[in-house]
């Protein structure tokens, strides 16, 4: 199944608010992604880089520059529903 997300919100302490098309709404946290995963280390260590988060045009993926992507799947899958 493709989800495609809606909408996007950067919270703080590098949380992830997301709608999805189903109204679906999830919380990911991208703590531990930014912890273990070395691309993502800027999304903490560059100023001001993680409220810039945006939806691709196909809605099927956020990302914040070039190299830092992640797949609504994923966020889907993994996110707590609120």
């Amino acid at each position: 199944m493709i989800v495609r997300i809606k909408n996007i919100e950067a919270l703080d302490n590098y949380i992830l608010r997301v709608t999805f098309d189903d109204d679906k709404i999830v919380e990911y946290d991208m703590k531990e992604d930014i912890n273990k995963l070395s691309g993502y280390s800027d999304l903490k260590n560059i100023d001001g880089l993680w409220k810039k988060v945006s939806i691709d045009k196909s809605r099927t993926c956020i990302y914040w520059n070039d190299y830092i992507d992640l797949a609504s799947d994923i966020i889907y899958e993994y996110g707590k529903e609120k």
